[in-house]
């Protein structure tokens, strides 16, 4: 018998979702070693959002082992401690962008390369640009790591109202109303990275697409995308081949 509240269920459900979106993650290498965080605002009248613990590896994370912290980064619920960093970006993240329930903060291959680059830009080349290029704020300004509040409220800044950051010399930020919306737009953005990249390195020059004749989507990815979708297909694997995910 299920001895849980309905609150203590919805929860269960959302701590499933972002550890799905760790061990996914850790599949596509998109973190850094121990490093790079996910977190997710609870409902709830008071504010606190799950977020992995200092020093696990994204493919050792499972739902209970998340921790549950509030915007001033106190560990409320769960064991482990908030890494520094981890508070800086996303307490403030989440505390000037309410609509942003979901930050997912990593260094995927492409993405970070682009980053890296002297105005690194997504270009109008691939389809998917027609939908991504207008989601996307750039941060050129990020010359040291985020240690402190200062640093978070500028990156949350560079946010600018969008769902994406790349991050001059870091990684990128993706955010959004659930883990499935942050994911499956993290996970486009990556692969269209990966084939500007690839077509670059050929030598080749790019062949740009005309402008788009209609406004950029700026609502919920999910909302033009099949994100709850994919990540359920990458629960199913999950299911079969790490099914502690969900424990």
């Amino acid at each position: 018998m299920n001895s849980r509240t309905a609150t203590e269920d919805a929860e269960w459900a959302l701590r499933c979702d972002l550890a799905a979106v760790f061990r996914v993650a850790a599949r596509l290498n998109w973190n850094e070693q121990i490093g790079n965080h996910n977190s997710l605002m609870l409902p709830g009248d008071a504010p606190a959002f799950l977020i992995n613990p200092r020093g696990m590896l994204f493919r050792e994370i499972t739902a209970s082992s998340l921790i549950v912290c509030d915007l001033d980064g106190r560990v409320l619920r769960g064991h482990g401690e908030l890494r520094k960093v981890a508070f800086a970006i996303h307490a403030r993240i989440h505390l000037r962008h309410p609509a942003a329930a979901c930050v997912l903060h990593v260094h995927p291959q492409y993405l970070t390369a682009l980053s890296l680059l002297e105005n690194g830009r997504l270009e109008m080349v691939h389809h998917n640009n027609l939908l991504l290029n207008g989601r996307i704020a750039y941060d050129d300004d990020g010359f040291a790591p985020a240690v402190d509040v200062a640093e978070g409220d500028r990156i949350a800044n560079a946010l600018d109202g969008r769902s994406i950051l790349v991050m001059r010399h870091h990684g990128v930020t993706v955010v959004g109303p659930t883990p499935h919306d942050a994911f499956d737009e993290l996970y486009m953005a990556e692969r269209t990275a990966m084939y500007q990249m690839t077509a670059s390195a050929s030598g080749g020059r790019l062949g740009a697409l005309p402008p788009p004749q209609r406004p950029p989507h700026r609502g919920a990815w999910g909302e033009v995308m099949d994100a709850r979708l994919h990540l359920n297909a990458w629960r199913r694997v999950l299911d079969r081949e790490e099914p502690d995910y969900a424990t």
